[in-house]
């Protein structure tokens, strides 16, 4: 049986800017044409002038890839001049990162996944989750110390904060906390092996 798909497009400019970063951040798009395609197949309608725009406005530039292709590049966060080329890999690792720095507990519940951090770090942990090609996951909502994040499967939350939990365990960076325990236990009387530092 096949879901429907329920997600809906926005076609503000920033809605549109932030869909243009997504496609050069997991894509090597070597023209704007190529990008022009890739926003129209998502239903996106955009000029050459108005996408030539936004390339500028983002500031957009263009580096050769391991592969020799010369592709757009999105400037990294914290205002480094020279951008780079990351790939999957390479935002993956930057998450693995972040998750183990900042990932106190987990807890989950359906399709809802609550992640604690130390105070303040919640935002910056789910806009590295937001920028990071996570499967089944619809996005994040973050607060001071609390980041919900929302999975595509009605009853996918426990693999998802399993999925966190491990993250942060192959780091050994989470204490035991009760959520923790609790979804190991869980995971354990169904078979499954989720690694917490205990």
């Amino acid at each position: 049986m096949t879901r429907a798909n329920t997600s809906v497009k926005i076609a503000t400019k920033v809605a549109r800017h932030q869909r243009i970063l997504t496609l050069l951040e997991r894509n090597e798009v070597q023209s704007q044409s190529e990008l022009l395609a890739m926003l129209a197949t998502e239903g996106i309608a955009v000029t050459q002038a108005t996408l030539s725009r936004d390339l500028d406005e983002l500031r957009v530039t263009k580096v050769k890839s391991p592969s020799g292709a010369v592709v757009y590049v999105v400037p990294p966060e914290g205002g480094d001049p020279m951008p780079s080329l990351q790939g999957a890999d390479s935002s993956r690792a930057r998450l693995e990162r972040v998750v183990a720095e900042l990932l106190s507990s987990t807890d989950h519940s359906g399709n809802i996944v609550i992640l604690r951090t130390p105070p303040g770090a919640a935002q910056y942990l789910a806009s590295t989750i937001d920028h990071t090609s996570v499967p089944g996951i619809i996005g994040t909502v973050a607060g001071d110390d609390t980041v919900m994040v929302v999975s595509r499967d009605p009853k996918g939350g426990a693999k998802v904060a399993n999925q966190f939990a491990a993250m942060a365990a192959r780091r050994g960076s989470v204490a035991p906390t009760a959520s923790l325990k609790r979804t190991h236990d869980q995971n354990q009387s169904h078979g499954q092996s989720v690694e917490v530092k205990e």
